[in-house]
């Protein structure tokens, strides 16, 4: 039996229920086909696009991870969605969380489109679905050039969502590769709603992790923590450790086997992984 073609995005719809009175959004695009929607986003944020921005594509071709990293998904058979967020007066030492917002937004969503799919996240905000642990998302924050409309922050992701096993990586899955049947339009318009959600408790709290409630999520979702995990550095140095807590700034705290508790940033590592699995 044949697979069915995924539906397409329907942009009326997917504007209906996200922008004006029905939603927080201000402008959504939906593109069949397109490099990077981060990179597009990018120019458009450069050009003077607002605060609330959505772009979405059936088909990324150059999709892109931290490190220059690049990957392509079979066309319809994810999300690749990249927003624009402008938050004035947020201190610059707490936009690291912006991801991590992402990260718990996007768990959120899939476990209510998919209950019954094993679901949280790897520091910092790699989704990772099933008992094995595998990679079902990913989610990259750039810094917008202090031009145009003024400073802002460009959130990509991309979701597995229809993807059959044979065409991922090994270390990666889809939903569907996990058993569940997915409508690709339901989880993008609840990921957005949550999204938005967190991103405005957020920034009322003047990016306040603690105040708006957003660390407290996050560490319940993240399954790094409570583990032993090896932090792998730039020039090939790795440490390894327990993954004990998140601080306010949203560093893991690792303890090292001597008992020195040090605090690890986000951009300052190649990859995190489990101590006991150095291939995951």
């Amino acid at each position: 039996m044949s697979t069915p073609a995924p539906q397409p995005f329907d942009e009326h719809a997917l504007r209906h229920a996200l922008l004006g009175p029905a939603g927080r959004w201000t402008r959504l695009d939906v593109v069949e086909e397109t490099g990077s929607t981060n990179a597009d986003l990018m120019a458009e944020a450069v050009a003077g696009a607002p605060d609330g921005t959505v772009l979405v594509t059936e088909h990324q071709t150059r999709g892109r991870g931290r490190l220059d990293r690049t990957w392509e998904a079979p066309r319809g058979s994810g999300i690749a969605v990249s927003v624009l967020w402008r938050p004035e007066g947020i201190p610059a030492e707490r936009l690291g969380w912006i991801p991590m917002l992402a990260g718990v937004a996007l768990l959120d969503a899939v476990r209510a489109v998919a209950p019954g799919v094993v679901a949280g996240l790897k520091w910092p905000n790699d989704l990772l679905l099933g008992h094995d642990r595998r990679k079902g998302a990913g989610i990259l924050a750039e810094m917008t050039p202090l031009s145009g409309g003024g400073p802002g922050v460009v959130l990509g992701m991309g979701v597995n969502v229809d993807a059959p096993a044979g065409t991922l990586p090994g270390t990666a899955t889809s939903l569907a590769a996990e058993g569940a049947a997915v409508d690709r339009s339901e989880l993008l318009v609840t990921l957005l709603r949550n999204l938005a959600e967190r991103e405005s408790a957020w920034r009322a709290a003047a990016g306040d992790a603690d105040e708006s409630g957003l660390r407290a999520d996050y560490r319940a979702g993240c399954l790094s923590l409570g583990s032993e995990v090896r932090v792998e550095l730039p020039g090939g140095a790795a440490l390894v450790g327990m993954a004990e807590d998140v601080d306010p700034q949203g560093h893991l705290l690792v303890l090292e086997p001597d008992g020195h508790r040090r605090a690890i940033a986000a951009g300052d590592i190649v990859h995190l992984r489990p101590a006991d699995r150095p291939d995951a």
